[in-house]
């Protein structure tokens, strides 16, 4: 068995895509994933597999909810090289937001010049996008265009869930 970190992208938004954990964790329990913690309600799991689980979760969802998320799978060594990499650590956790990606990014810079506000700033390893925004994120014209900008989609956690995920990976152990 291996654990991996899982992100659900865009459920239990503004009464759309409802997908309370409290039913998840016994449907993937029957699934045979093991040691499942979930934190908070938007969609952050780690659990245990014996392969990457991202079609077959997809999969259940869709037959039990009705909707098809987007999921993002990490491997723990992936997600460890991540926080390792984030240059705005010291900084207040609900005003630092990594970005995760499935393919490596290719910055559109003219796009991300243009909405990118004079207090943020971004740093990018491989698949993952790290912002600094000192406002908050709730007005920023950047993360309102995030995914224009990457090139793709991705999905977006603040520092505090970041923290809180790897207290749940050391629990796990």
């Amino acid at each position: 068995m291996q654990t991996f970190i899982v992100l659900l992208r865009g459920i239990n938004v503004g009464g759309h895509n409802k997908l309370p954990m409290k039913d998840l964790v016994p449907l993937l329990k029957s699934n045979h994933y093991q040691d499942i913690s979930t934190y908070i309600q938007t969609g952050n799991i780690v659990l245990s597999a014996k392969h990457n689980p991202e079609q077959d979760i997809k999969k259940l969802i869709t037959l039990n909810f009705g909707f098809t998320p987007s999921v993002f799978v990490i491997s723990v060594s992936d997600f460890s090289t991540a926080v390792t990499n984030n240059p705005y650590q010291n900084f207040d956790g609900k005003l630092v937001h990594l970005y995760f990606c499935q393919a490596p990014i290719q910055l559109n810079l003219e796009k991300t010049q243009k909405w990118q506000s004079s207090t943020e700033s971004y740093h990018i390893a491989d698949n993952v996008f790290y912002l600094h925004a000192p406002d908050g994120i709730g007005r920023s014209k950047l993360v309102a265009n995030i995914e224009s900008c990457l090139g793709q989609a991705g999905t977006g956690r603040n520092l505090n869930t970041i923290n809180k995920i790897t207290m749940m990976l050391e629990d796990n152990k």
